[in-house]
């Protein structure tokens, strides 16, 4: 994305979702983030006990504290909360205080955890105070998500065909409007910290 300013509000997490190829494609994104950022909380389809290696893999690779998601946790800056394999994960609010749901559920899209569950709980609690992002996988898991997501005003991303292992989630979000920029795998850790230091003047200007 380049040529554009848009306006972000303050921001109080960053919401993603991945599957096949996302282990590796999340890896490098947050390799290139730094904080200070809102928490990051993401959905990756994989199986239980992966998803707690998963995140001790990435807490000793990045700059930001990375966790398997427990029940009942407040989200903190600076912080990314992996969901657990086999539970959905959901954000709640309460007050100026989100915290996380943790939960065994029927699968959607037939996986379980689900973006679309993560997302649209996203969608509802935060609006457009949180920042979506879809990365590679296959099927349409996020797609309906990402649009609720961009319908109650959050930014949107969606990782480019050439980038993707399987460009089904990304493709599938695009085709419904739900993406607002799509970007090379490359280029997405960039725009966050961009969209991010602008919701901070939107910050610091209220």
């Amino acid at each position: 994305m380049t040529g554009s300013i848009p306006v972000v509000p303050p921001l109080s997490m960053i919401a993603i979702g991945a599957s096949t190829g996302g282990t590796e494609a999340i890896s490098t994104l947050m390799a290139g983030l730094r904080p200070p950022l809102p928490g990051i909380v993401i959905v990756q389809h994989i199986p239980a006990v992966f998803s707690r290696l998963f995140a001790e893999r990435l807490d000793a690779e990045c700059f930001l504290h990375v966790k398997e998601a427990e029940e009942g946790e407040t989200i903190l800056p600076n912080t990314v909360y992996i969901a657990p394999g086999g539970k959905h994960m959901r954000v709640g609010r309460v007050g100026q205080r989100y915290w996380l749901s943790c939960r065994v559920g029927p699968p959607v899209h037939s996986v379980c955890p689900s973006v679309d569950v993560l997302f649209d709980s996203v969608a509802a609690c935060a609006g457009s105070h949180a920042l979506g992002v879809i990365l590679t996988g296959m099927g349409k898991d996020g797609a309906k998500g990402l649009l609720a997501m961009r319908q109650a005003g959050a930014h949107t991303i969606g990782q480019d065909q050439r980038t993707c292992v399987v460009y089904g989630m990304p493709h599938a979000a695009m085709a419904i409007g739900a993406v607002e920029w799509q970007l090379p795998l490359s280029e997405i850790a960039p725009e966050i910290l961009r969209l991010v230091r602008l919701s901070r003047r939107t910050e610091h200007a209220e």
